[in-house]
């Protein structure tokens, strides 16, 4: 890891910006899951996870009570993560299809995973406050990811979090709105922006998102990818 990556890890992981957060986040880690009893948790501020050099840049919500915020790894040891890094596995972007926990040899294959809110929130429902004080992490890191070319945004806060990341960088976001499978391309100096619903048990047990829908987004994503690959060579 370089300086730069290293010293955003330790900012995330010492961050205690939102007391909120900081409290909710510990008191999961005390009471647990009962099916996690024997963990022990991670309970602080999750830092982001994968290839620094990454053409896909995932970002979420916030991590999960009892998978990020368990686990120490983004998108790890829920329901999310299974789906998530299951359909990545199926298109390349992965080396196995499961995440468990950050001793189970996951890694991924020229994409990175994040998230605009960095520690687990109450019903998952981070506030604009909370939003807000986490953005400076966002902003160092797309500055770190100059490879970056695709960024998948999972659901509407998402999206939203990158859309005033983009803002802020003088990007005009007008028309830009979520939609499952919508696709913006802002120029070269910005990576092409997708959308999907959020790979959570409320989607994904509704049929909201299927593996069918979430698949026609990463293929069109692949193809974006490999084109850009192909045109360095």
């Amino acid at each position: 890891m370089t300086p730069d990556f290293q010293r955003l890890h330790n900012d995330v992981m010492a961050c205690t910006r939102c007391p909120r957060l900081v409290k909710y986040r510990s008191a999961v880690a005390q009471k647990k899951k009962r099916e996690f009893r024997n963990w022990k948790y991670w309970g602080r501020p999750v830092p982001p996870f994968g290839d620094r050099k990454a053409s896909l840049v995932i970002v979420g919500l916030a991590p999960a009570a009892h998978g990020g915020n368990r686990t120490g790894r983004m998108f790890t040891g829920d329901g999310s993560a299974r789906f998530l890094i299951s359909n990545l596995f199926d298109y390349g972007f992965a080396n196995k299809p499961t995440s468990e926990h950050v001793n189970d040899g996951l890694e991924m294959k020229d994409t990175y995973l994040t998230a605009i809110v960095k520690c687990a929130p109450p019903q998952n429902k981070p506030t604009r406050k909370e939003i807000d004080n986490c953005r400076g992490f966002l902003s160092r890191e797309f500055a770190l990811l100059t490879h970056a070319k695709v960024v998948l945004t999972l659901g509407r806060m998402a999206f939203d979090g990158y859309k005033s990341h983009i803002k802020r960088l003088g990007f005009d976001v007008k028309g830009l709105e979520f939609r499952h499978g919508a696709c913006y391309h802002l120029g070269k100096a910005t990576p092409v922006i997708y959308c999907s619903y959020h790979p959570s048990r409320q989607n994904t047990q509704t049929r909201r998102l299927t593996t069918t829908l979430f698949s026609k987004v990463l293929a069109r994503i692949r193809c974006e990818v490999d084109s850009h690959n192909s045109s360095l060579r």
